[in-house]
Order: C-alpha cells, then sequence, then structure tokens
C-alpha cells in the first residue's frame, strides 16, 4: 500500500504541473480504470452502461482533481465518486423510465439473463443474480467487501458510513445471497 501511496503522490504532482498534466491524469486512469470499471459493472451490470458512468466519473474526477485535498488516498476518493456516479445512474435509469426501482433490478437481472455466457447452473451467475436482488446500499458494500477486498475502516471513507453499519450491511447482504443461491 505504501508503493502505491508513493504513486498516486507523484501521479497527483504531475497532474498539477501544467507541462505534465495530462500525463499525470493519463497514469491515474491506467492505474486504475480496470478495477473501477468493474466496481461500475457490478452495480450497473451492462457493459455499456458501465462504460458510460466510468467515462462520466473520469470528467468529473479531471474538473475536480487540482481540488483534491489528499485527506484520504486516491483511490478512495475514486471509488467514492465511481460509486456516487453509478447510483446516479440507476437513480437516472429508475427516472427515465418511472417505473419502481424493484422494476429497474428485475431489468437488471434480466439483462445478466440475457447475456450470451448466462448460464444459471454456474455459481458466478448465481451469484450475479442474487447480488441484482439486493437492495442498492448491501450491493454496493458486498461489491466493495467481495470483489475489491476493500477494508470496512476504508469502505467507511468511500461510503461516508460507520464500520459497524458497513460491518451489518455486508453480513446481511452475505445471508441473503446464501438463501437467494439455496433456494434457487
Amino acid at each position: 500500500m505504501a508503493d502505491r501511496h508513493l504513486e498516486d503522490k507523484e501521479l497527483l504532482f504531475q497532474f498539477n504541473q501544467a507541462e505534465t498534466k495530462e500525463r499525470g491524469f493519463t497514469g491515474i486512469i491506467k492505474k486504475y480504470q480496470e478495477k473501477l470499471y468493474w466496481h461500475i459493472r457490478r452495480m450497473v451490470v451492462e457493459h455499456e452502461d458501465a462504460n458510460d458512468v466510468l467515462q462520466n466519473m473520469f470528467i468529473k474526477v479531471w474538473k475536480g482533481l487540482e481540488n483534491f485535498r489528499e485527506d484520504s488516498q486516491l483511490y478512495t476518493w475514486l471509488y467514492r465518486i465511481a460509486t456516487n456516479e453509478s447510483l446516479t445512474f440507476i437513480e437516472q435509469k429508475k427516472k427515465r423510465t418511472s417505473v419502481s426501482l424493484s422494476d429497474v433490478e428485475n431489468g437488471l437481472s434480466n439483462s445478466l439473463k440475457a447475456d450470451k455466457n448466462f448460464d444459471s447452473n454456474k455459481i458466478e451467475w448465481k451469484l450475479q443474480l442474487a447480488m441484482q436482488q439486493l437492495p442498492e446500499k448491501q450491493r454496493v458494500v458486498f461489491n466493495l467487501r467481495y470483489y475489491d477486498e476493500m477494508p470496512y475502516e476504508e469502505m467507511s471513507r468511500v461510503l461516508e458510513t460507520s464500520e459497524g453499519a458497513l460491518k451489518a450491511s455486508y453480513h446481511h447482504a452475505v445471508k441473503k445471497i446464501e438463501d437467494f443461491i439455496l433456494n434457487n
């Protein structure tokens, strides 16, 4: 983690210099793009949507990076923006279609089932379907903990929620996923 933090400091330094600004930003994108894409993709499900959200997220990062105060680590700040952009996207999608959130979530489940690689007998597909049944907050917590192996302390900074509440959310999410997988 120390190496990552030092490397981030160098990328931020480059970004804050007029002559190396684009190089610094490109370095940040190269370093975090794949992890952020998959974090977003697990929330919005569809590849095209994930790409759109990722692009919007990096636009926000470009506009706001010079104001980044380094109170937290760069990746914490990036994950917070990615999470917020994903939740905003889901909320806008819900409003555009003027249906309930459960209908949007059912649509996400149907998108998974329509995927040409979908096989309901494979555990990874069951896990994805189970995750779509979770409330938004639990889904985000589960994604960050299970897939990104983010410590609760770091998650607390990303989601601006207490560690205790996050542990409870994760516990409930795991229980719901287990129940879904065992009963479907």
